[in-house]
């Protein structure tokens, strides 16, 4: 048995079994071989991210890197705290910014489609943002300033204080979390370049919601060898 064949027949091993075909090959074993040849990613598989496979992603992801086929995962780390993140969370495709989901401290009526401005609980810098949906006063927004908004005579906002920031939604760039799990993630808008914290609560392929954020983040438990 040559040694090539071992390996695929060891990645074959990790894979669920399934050959349900949602990852664009027939065959488990098919699937296999294009990612040995860097053909295809692992996100393709959505079972590889469940706590049920979660030790042979990992193994696969070693044997990745080993032959090459992987790079080497590059540290991520906030500008203004130093703090490591986990992943760094992008926006959706054709959007400016991470969505973030706010409960604002106002009696004020707001609307879709409204350009509010507002300082995050627990952040120094004053956000302009453009409000993309309303749901029993949480309020969905894209933020859309403040660089090229300040000084600007005829630009028409709605000034509501200070607002809590209860979740995110974007792309996440970097190694997948499992549901459930606290993360520390860099919003890639965030113009202090801080890390936050939270929930992962959604997660669909690489489309993540994250909720009860923080922006005090602890050091990382000391895992028991």
């Amino acid at each position: 048995m040559s040694q090539d064949k071992s390996l695929k027949e060891e990645v074959t091993a990790l894979l669920p079994g399934y050959n349900c075909g949602i990852c664009g090959y027939a065959r488990c074993d098919e699937y296999a071989a294009a990612l040995l040849k860097g053909r295809a990613e692992i996100d393709r598989c959505h079972f590889m991210y469940q706590e049920l496979f979660a030790d042979n992603l990992k193994r696969l992801q070693d044997i990745l890197k080993e032959e090459k086929i992987l790079d080497e995962e590059k540290k991520i780390f906030g500008v203004l705290d130093g703090y490591e993140a986990d992943f760094i969370l992008k926006p959706l495709p054709d959007e400016g910014s991470c969505r973030e989901i706010l409960f604002p401290f106002t009696s004020t009526e707001l609307r879709k489609g409204d350009i509010i401005r507002y300082r995050p609980l627990g952040c120094p810098i004053t956000h302009f943002a453009e409000i993309l949906d309303e749901n029993h006063g949480l309020i969905t927004v894209h933020i859309v300033g403040p660089c090229h908004r300040l000084g600007m005579d005829d630009f028409e906002y709605r000034d509501i204080g200070v607002c809590m920031v209860g979740g995110f939604e974007g792309v996440i760039e970097g190694e997948l979390p499992n549901i459930g799990e606290t993360v520390r993630f860099l919003p890639a808008h965030c113009m202090m370049q801080k890390v936050h914290s939270g929930v992962v609560v959604q997660l669909e392929g690489r489309r993540a919601v994250i909720e009860g954020i923080d922006l005090k983040v602890w050091a990382p438990p000391v895992k028991a060898r």
